[in-house]
């Protein structure tokens, strides 16, 4: 009797588990909605993330930052920088150029780190006063939780991994970002 119990509780696991990537991918098939109305110059200066999903070029990064600005021509500018292995591990830095591809919204970016090659860079929702942002792209990959602060109150946090979930993204694999103060400052070997 208890094999058969085994076999059912299995079988009802795979059921539950097939149900469950039917419903993500079914939420990845639906357009993606971006925060309305983004004023870039307000979007520009740093931010801390607190949150992301797996990604390879983020790999063991620390206290991971995006500071975003305008070059002279108007295009704005990405630096990526991160302490590698550990809080006061390698520095280090990575710079792109972001295009607006919704002039409509300007939530709909593509950022170019090496031509070109280019990703999506989606601002899916904003605090009032830019104060936070939750940032993807449309197949659901990647996800970031950004903060004007190293630090965000936890409400803030449910919320925005909410919409994360409401939006087809698996929030379950959310990285929380350590930021060390002691080391955010840029080593003299690194400048």
């Amino acid at each position: 009797m208890e094999k058969k119990q085994y076999i059912y509780s299995g079988l009802a696991l795979l059921a539950a588990a097939g149900l469950v990537t039917y419903i993500i991918k079914k939420k990845n098939d639906l357009p993606l909605d971006v925060a309305p109305n983004i004023d870039l110059d307000k979007y520009l200066g740093e931010w801390y993330e607190i949150a992301r999903l797996p990604a390879p070029f983020e790999k063991d990064c620390y206290s991971t930052k995006a500071k975003y600005s305008k070059d002279a021509e108007g295009n704005i500018i990405v630096e990526n920088t991160c302490y590698v292995g550990s809080p006061a591990g390698k520095f280090k830095k990575a710079v792109a150029k972001a295009f607006v591809t919704d002039p409509v919204s300007n939530a709909k970016l593509k950022v170019q780190f090496l031509w070109p090659f280019s990703g999506d860079y989606w601002i899916l929702d904003i605090g009032e006063n830019y104060e936070y942002a939750l940032v993807g792209e449309p197949s659901r990959k990647f996800l970031w939780i950004l903060s004007r602060t190293a630090s965000l109150e936890k409400s803030v946090i449910e919320q925005l991994v909410q919409k994360g979930i409401n939006r087809g993204f698996n929030t379950h694999k959310l990285i929380f970002t350590k930021h060390i103060e002691a080391v955010e400052t840029q080593p003299e070997a690194a400048k």
